[in-house]
């Protein structure tokens, strides 16, 4: 079994679940990041929380590129991160199925990152073959091995980045992985 660790930033809205970012972690050492060029960037705007939390973390210009992207962006739209949502769709099809054909797909509060991740491709019917039809959750798992929150491993930085974020869940997983063997 080769688990994929994964975080999505996004804007909710208790309607819909629009993509920010994604960052994906794979037990094979592999990694993938994506901004959403498409994201909704007007609603973002009056979005307080994501403002202080997570566009920080976007790409944003570096050195003489700093001087060509205008304040008003909320990224560097020519960061190679940055792209499209149909290209990420793709990606992220190719990035699980190298993991191979059985593979765990696990989050942190996972319940709408799996939304948004089946949202990549249409309705959940509509998921690609290989991809997993479900997430395994951190904080069950937690939960059923009758550890509090804070007994979990703290992200130390980069907190709201979806590729730290997804390193961290991967951390944390493993971690729990080790106290479940522990209690056989």
């Amino acid at each position: 079994m080769t688990a994929i660790d994964y975080d999505l930033e996004f804007l909710e809205n208790g309607r819909t679940i629009e993509l920010i970012s994604i960052g994906m972690v794979c037990d094979d050492g592999r990694e993938y990041y994506a901004v959403n060029r498409d994201m909704p960037i007007r609603k973002i705007r009056k979005h307080r929380w994501l403002m202080e939390n997570v566009v920080p973390g976007l790409p944003k210009g570096h050195g003489d590129r700093r001087n060509h992207v205008p304040k008003s962006w909320l990224f560097d739209y020519s960061d190679p991160v940055v792209k499209r949502r149909e290209r990420i769709g793709d990606e992220v099809m190719d990035f699980i199925r190298a993991a191979g054909p059985d593979i765990e797909l696990w989050a942190n509060y996972g319940a709408y990152d799996h939304v948004a991740l089946a949202q990549l491709w249409g309705r959940m019917i509509d998921l690609p073959e290989g991809v997993p039809m479900f997430t395994h959750d951190i904080q069950q798992e937690r939960s059923r091995l009758g550890l509090a929150w804070d007994n979990l491993p703290q992200q130390e930085a980069g907190e709201h980045n979806a590729l730290a974020d997804a390193r961290h869940n991967q951390a944390v997983r493993r971690w729990l992985a080790v106290r479940a063997g522990e209690r056989r």
